[in-house]
């Protein structure tokens, strides 16, 4: 398995299991807790899930899944906009744990702007990680101005990671707020890495994945893992995908490989607004 620097120096799974969607509907829930346990076992330990997907849902099955096992893992949440005052961070923090049934989060994230105050956000924050309740705290869905607000707060510059939509056929952050991430040592988290399963349909890159014995997932996949400062979360809730999944982890694509794949899937010449699912 690759490992991903934060800022800090904490080396953190370059591949890890992402949870929207899951604890939608009753008769999934087994399903979906043998999945996010198969991942665990097959080493996929960062686990990235949040308050709002199914309404907390996602991680009552992450807290299931995990049982016994919280020492061996990095847990990942994200917190409302509408929720991230001083206050109301602390109590959707402590909301979140009982879900989970654990005492801390590894990484605790704004999960977009929206109307959040900044300085009440980046100060709640720091009140659970002196306090034990989380380690590290990031943002989600934040552009290159966002992070610019951000780092201009008291304490901004304590943000450990920023969750983006990024993959193959979805490369705008290259141009913003990739560099800007760079140039500060901040990595991504690549949400969606297989661009919700459309990407795994994509004729050119089920070409290259059979002509180099891999499956378009681990393509995919592996193509992140390219890049020294990304972490990909993707998301299955079927058991033998997460063994596929964690194969890419396994996979280095060579400078040729690497070429056809730009030139199958290429990044985009000038800035767009940043793209959010």
């Amino acid at each position: 398995m690759k490992y991903i620097e934060l800022p800090d120096g904490e080396r953190v799974p370059a591949l890890g299991q992402g949870t929207w969607h899951m604890g939608e509907r009753v008769q999934d829930r087994q399903r979906e807790i043998a999945a996010v346990r198969a991942g665990i076992d097959a080493g996929l330990t960062l686990i990235d899930t949040a308050e709002m997907y199914a309404d907390g849902g996602a991680e009552r099955i992450v807290g299931k899944a995990m049982g016994d096992r919280r020492g061996e893992l990095f847990v990942v949440s994200k917190v409302f906009p509408h929720n991230a005052s001083r206050s109301g961070i602390r109590a959707a923090c402590e909301a979140s744990l009982e879900r989970l049934g654990t005492d801390r989060l590894d990484l605790y994230l704004l999960h977009w702007r929206g109307g959040a105050n900044l300085g009440e956000a980046v100060a709640g924050f720091e009140d659970l990680r002196r306090e034990g309740l989380i380690r590290y705290w990031g943002v989600s869905n934040f552009d290159e101005t966002d992070l610019a607000d951000l780092w201009a707060v008291s304490g901004g510059e304590n943000c450990s990671a920023n969750q983006l939509l990024y993959h193959l056929g979805q490369r705008t952050i290259e141009q913003d707020p990739l560099p800007w991430m760079r140039a500060r040592r901040l990595p991504a988290m690549a949400y969606c890495p297989l661009g919700q399963g459309r990407l795994l349909n994509e004729p050119a890159l089920r070409d290259f994945a059979e002509r180099n014995g891999m499956t378009p997932a681990q393509a995919a996949l592996s193509w992140l893992q390219s890049h020294e400062d990304v972490i990909a979360i993707p998301k299955t809730s079927d058991t033998d995908r997460q063994v596929e999944n964690r194969a890419a982890a396994e996979i280095t694509l060579d400078q040729n490989q690497l070429a056809e794949l730009d030139g199958l899937f290429p990044a985009p010449r000038e800035r767009s607004p940043l793209p959010i699912v």
